[in-house]
């Protein structure tokens, strides 16, 4: 009976704790990573939209560019176009739907988690991908920080 009673306190609590994971994951910063032996040491704002909407393919130092995009982490790939273009995740769908069928442009590479990037990254020194700054590692070298 006592059980019964407790329930409502533990149903919010179990709703306050994961509310509190998701705003901790929510307001993680976001940075543009590419593996540490890369040429280039920043990028800009035009220039990662250029890379990550298709208007180009090679970094500013004319090297081929990968971008990657992570599949399975809605979240972080919503708040990532949401930094760099304004636009909510529907409307990139929506443009890379338009382009992909023009079959002008080639869309940012997929990568299921951020486990895959992170070797991507390790192997492939064209590759460019977002990921949160706590995941960064010795081999990915930061070259775009979002405010």
């Amino acid at each position: 009976m006592k059980l019964f009673k407790r329930f409502p306190v533990i149903i919010a609590l179990a709703f306050l704790t994961q509310s509190i994971a998701f705003m901790t994951q929510a307001q993680e910063k976001i940075v543009v990573v590419t593996n540490f032996n890369n040429d280039v040491q920043v990028l800009d704002k035009k220039g990662l939209i250029d890379l990550f909407m298709g208007k180009y393919s090679a970094f500013p130092n004319g090297k081929k560019a990968t971008p990657i995009d992570v599949e399975l982490d809605f979240e972080l790939k919503s708040q990532f176009y949401k930094a760099l273009v304004g636009l909510p995740l529907a409307r990139v769908n929506a443009y890379w739907s338009r382009l992909k069928f023009s079959g002008r442009v080639k869309p940012p590479a997929i990568e299921q988690t951020l486990d895959d990037i992170k070797l991507r990254l390790e192997e492939d020194e064209s590759a460019l991908a977002y990921v949160y700054e706590s995941t960064v590692t010795d081999s990915m070298k930061v070259v775009y920080r979002f405010d």
